[in-house]
């Protein structure tokens, strides 16, 4: 019984990396490429994907991309840091705004004063 398990366990190990999404620049690829790429997204959801981007252009947030019919929070969130916009990962250009923020903050006239 313990071998079947530690087999199962040693199994799933080996198949998880399949089972994540693997990074597709969505403004590029076509509905196959998407659909085989990212995590929850079939031909039908990866050809409507597809379509939007000819229709209202290249997508610039996940925002843009929640816009698809059938493109969920769930589904945006589990594949966040696969899908790549013009070379840049979702989750790294969402995280970029936030670092600006906080330097920008560091500078108020406050903190310059006490800086004297």
């Amino acid at each position: 019984m313990l071998r079947s398990l530690l087999a199962a366990a040693l199994a799933f190990a080996i198949a998880l990396p399949a089972l994540a999404a693997t990074p597709v620049n969505i403004n590029k690829a076509d509905a196959a490429t998407i659909a085989n790429s990212l995590d929850g997204v079939g031909e039908a959801k990866a050809r409507a994907i597809v379509a939007w981007r000819e229709a209202h252009g290249p997508f610039k947030t996940l925002d843009d991309l929640a816009q698809v019919k059938g493109m969920g929070q769930a589904t945006l969130k589990r594949n966040s840091d696969a899908i790549e916009f013009s070379g840049n990962a979702a989750g790294a250009s969402a995280k970029a705004p936030k670092a600006a923020r906080s330097k920008a903050k560091a500078k108020t006239p406050k903190a310059e004063a006490s800086a004297k």
